[in-house]
């Protein structure tokens, strides 16, 4: 994409009512906001009387605006970005935020002191970043040890960015709340051999992502 003119909308809503509760997602490092995963699960959510509102960092914006591709940078750029887009909606309640892999990464870093201003309900972190994969030694749990803010994380079980097995050794605060995806992948996505279904799994999430807000909202 070479033109301003092919850019999305700074925001894609789903669900647009002005009376349900809202979640703010963002997407991972690799890829926007309307990859299939960002769309089926916002949709599905949607579904289910959440309105969802997806945003870009500026760095997936301007891989979309001059086709070079560029890191996220450094975190604190981020943070930034995200409390901003968080003020954008300071008139509305209840505000859940959350993202996808390293969008929900950020947004979890962001939740307590976000809450603690009035500003979030909730967090919802879909496909946790635990650790690069093959690197289960370089956690990124310290924050989600002492998080205060309610939060639910929707997980694969095969995740390897975080699995089952290396999850279940992390002492995480009794603020989160896992949703295991049945085989799930970083997408919640399971094998076919499994007997589950990629539909099956997002459809579980969505219904667990819903009640979860109705529960703190």
């Amino acid at each position: 994409m070479t033109g301003k003119a092919e850019l999305p909308p700074q925001w894609l809503i789903t669900g647009d009512n002005p009376s349900a509760p809202l979640l703010i997602l963002a997407h991972g490092a690799g890829a926007g906001f309307d990859t299939p995963f960002m769309t089926m699960i916002s949709e599905a959510i949607s579904a289910r009387g959440i309105m969802v509102a997806r945003f870009e960092f500026a760095y997936m914006r301007r891989r979309r605006e001059t086709g070079k591709r560029g890191g996220p940078g450094r975190a604190e750029r981020l943070l930034g970005e995200y409390e901003q887009r968080v003020r954008e909606w300071a008139a509305r309640a209840p505000v859940f935020i959350g993202g996808k892999s390293m969008g929900g990464r950020i947004a979890s870093m962001l939740a307590d002191d976000l809450r603690g201003q009035g500003l979030v309900s909730g967090l919802v972190c879909l496909g946790y970043p635990f650790h690069p994969p093959g690197k289960p030694q370089n956690t990124r749990t310290a924050h989600l040890e002492t998080l205060e803010t309610p939060a639910l994380i929707c997980q694969g079980e095969r995740d390897p960015f975080g699995n089952r097995q290396d999850v279940a050794a992390y002492a995480l605060s009794g603020a989160i709340t896992i949703h295991w995806a049945p085989d799930g992948d970083h997408d919640l996505k399971p094998r076919v051999k499994s007997g589950h279904t990629w539909e099956g799994n997002i459809r579980a999430a969505a219904r667990a992502v819903a009640a979860f807000i109705r529960g703190h909202a």
